[in-house]
């Protein structure tokens, strides 16, 4: 099962590449300048190193890029979505294969799976619903539903409530929990909440060992990413050089930080996780404080 997971991952990024090789080839044709220029700069490959190094530690890449994108002017606004979602494509597929493949932690196959397969299907099945509701609402609820569980998780660290764990599978009523609030994650991808930190808080209060989150969400967000990055690069919706630049430094980074990650104390993921859902929270209140100031 493991193998097959890998396997369809290399499955779905086979049209993936050749839809970016072949828009690669046509700008070199049309000798291509400015922006769409396939050559990716030297801030390009740095802003791909340092999102994608922190990607794989479980904090994600979007929100931090489009930062970089809004401060340097690097991509028009317009094309920062299928930017973002073309250029990191790569490094996720490979923080997948390496979380799913070569990570000590082994999570049990069939808990992968169907946590995997739960984001996916929210994704596509769910989407229509969920991104005809209010963002703010959503952000508003999931911020202060990540503070909440935080703070619990908080307590099962220093002792002060029951919880937690080192299992490296679900079963019985924690497995259809798991199951079915990844369903939700997966459809509220589709309105702009990254799923990374609440998949890490999720897994934790379920009483997972908490490296176990990251080949589930990795391998969540590795199926969809390649699919939903044809249409952008077929509508010509992206910044090519900075898709270039975004994978061609993020890769590398992977391969650091997941060694970090791999050799770190359970003690300092737990903190790690802590670290990574407050910021998550934190971000999603201010987009919502940001949307709110925006004219209807």
């Amino acid at each position: 099962m493991k193998t097959a997971l890998v396997a369809g991952l290399f499955l779905i990024a086979i049209p993936y590449f050749i839809a970016l090789g072949r828009a690669v080839a046509r700008s070199r044709a049309a000798n291509a300048t400015g922006e769409d220029a396939p050559a990716p700069t030297l801030l390009g490959l740095a802003t791909g190193f340092v999102t994608n190094f922190f990607d794989t530690l479980g904090i994600g890449s979007f929100a931090p890029t489009t930062a970089i994108f809004k401060f340097t002017g690097m991509v028009r606004d317009e094309r920062i979505p299928g930017t973002l979602n073309v250029g990191h494509t790569a490094p996720t597929l490979v923080e997948a294969f390496l979380f799913i493949y070569v990570a000590t932690v082994d999570v049990e196959i069939w808990t992968l799976t169907l946590m995997i397969l739960a984001a996916v299907a929210g994704s596509w099945f769910g989407a229509g619903r969920v991104s005809g509701w209010p963002r703010r609402k959503i952000q508003i609820g999931m911020g202060c539903a990540l503070l909440v569980a935080a703070t619990l998780f908080l307590f099962t660290i220093f002792g002060i409530a029951p919880g937690g764990g080192d299992a490296l599978s679900l079963a019985g009523v924690r497995l259809g929990v798991g199951v079915a609030i990844n369903f939700v994650l997966g459809a509220l991808m589709e309105v702009g909440v990254g799923l990374y930190g609440p998949c890490l808080i999720l897994v934790a209060l379920l009483g997972m060992n908490p490296k176990a989150a990251f080949p589930i969400m990795m391998g969540s967000c590795a199926y969809l990413m390649p699919i939903g990055s044809l249409k952008f690069i077929r509508s010509g919706r992206q910044s090519l050089r900075a898709s270039l630049g975004l994978g061609l430094g993020g890769v590398p980074a992977v391969l650091v930080a997941f060694y970090i990650v791999e050799s770190m104390s359970l003690v300092y993921v737990r903190w790690l996780v802590v670290a990574v859902v407050l910021y998550a929270a934190a971000s999603m209140l201010r987009s919502a404080m940001i949307e709110s100031r925006r004219p209807a």
